[in-house]
């Protein structure tokens, strides 16, 4: 059973990945990876040495193209029970809102999607949704 639990603040030193609920002009912005045939909302993980501010927005850079944008924290994560990696792993959420893009993509991501409803084929479907849910619970979104 998979397990995520919301924090106000953790350790920085146990922040492995930045997740970032990204709007532009009220649209939604979501990611395809080009190995897979579902959706994510921008998000990766940090690099050796690299503050997770940082992350969050080389992440959002990479995967939407985003030149021109926002970006806040909303609050610490954890998934607990990954079938690949059962213990608790952290993450930082944050939101953004972007005002302008780069025309090419330059990372895995094969497009990114503008929509006004949220994909039913996530690529995470039992973290994405809560991660929305609990920015929305927290008046981010």
């Amino acid at each position: 059973m998979l397990q995520v639990t919301f924090y106000d603040q953790t350790e920085d030193s146990l922040l492995e990945f930045a997740v970032i609920i990204t709007k532009t002009n009220g649209k939604w912005v979501l990611c395809k990876h080009k190995e897979r045939d579902t959706y994510e909302v921008p998000g990766g993980h940090r690099e050796a040495g690299e503050d997770i501010f940082e992350t969050a927005k080389r992440e959002l850079k990479e995967e939407t193209g985003a030149i021109d944008f926002t970006i806040k924290p909303v609050c610490a994560y954890s998934v607990k029970g990954e079938s690949h990696t059962p213990e608790k792993r952290y993450g930082m959420l944050y939101v953004a809102e972007v005002f302008s893009f780069e025309k090419k993509l330059h990372s895995e991501i094969e497009k990114k999607i503008i929509t006004d409803r949220l994909v039913e084929n996530w690529t995470y479907p039992l973290i994405q949704p809560k991660l929305l849910e609990e920015a929305k619970r927290r008046g981010y979104i």
